[in-house]
């Protein structure tokens, strides 16, 4: 059975660049980026959130409003998206403008790790938390970096020019930035602990 995909706008720094959403089974947006979908005459399959900073809001498209504060609007739209059985979403907007949205966002991810598999994208890099054994196809001369939440231990790289040996990253003490793939295809895996990676376009 194929996998059903989501493409989901945020109300982070918007991309110059949509990608092509005619791959995308479902679009939502958050209200506060439901403006730059309409900028766009993209009609998305539906908007939540506590629509705070939507004045107007539209009737022609599916609103589900969030109101409870205790959740981010993007907690609370992945809750939506669960319950309506999409689990692989591509997230565009959760960087840029406010840093302390972007950490929030990646906590986010971690948190529902177990049920969603997220892929964070921007204008720059696409992103995500990875499993304990992934691979990363046709990334040959790209950046890419790995990024401890807060450790990741026994990590082990093929297809990046310095690789890792059974070696651990902590923030604030080792990160492993900048890293360069020397073939088409990387693979990384790690014992335990949360780690995310950065490809760079």
């Amino acid at each position: 059975m194929k996998t059903k995909k989501v493409f989901l706008l945020l109300n982070g720094a918007f991309p110059k660049k949509l990608p092509n959403l005619s791959k995308y089974d479902l679009v939502c947006a958050t209200d506060g980026a439901y403006k730059y979908l309409k900028k766009h005459n993209i009609v998305p399959d539906f908007i939540s959130g506590d629509f705070d900073s939507l004045k107007n809001i539209p009737k022609d498209i599916e609103v589900i409003k969030t109101p409870n504060q205790d959740f981010t609007d993007f907690d609370k739209v992945l809750q939506i998206l669960f319950d309506k059985e999409f689990t692989t979403i591509d997230v565009c907007g959760a960087s840029g403008k406010e840093q302390d949205h972007f950490l929030g966002n990646l906590h986010t991810a971690i948190q529902w790790k177990e049920k969603l598999k997220l892929t964070f994208i921007d204008d720059y890099s696409y992103y995500f938390l990875a499993d304990k054994n992934t691979k990363i196809a046709g990334c040959r001369d790209q950046i890419v970096s790995l990024i401890p939440f807060p450790a990741a231990k026994n990590i082990i790289t093929k297809g990046l020019q310095y690789q890792l040996n059974k070696e651990d990253l902590v923030f604030g003490s080792r990160i492993g930035t900048r890293n360069k793939a020397i073939k088409n295809e990387v693979n990384i895996t790690f014992e335990s602990g949360e780690l995310f990676i950065f490809v760079n376009y």
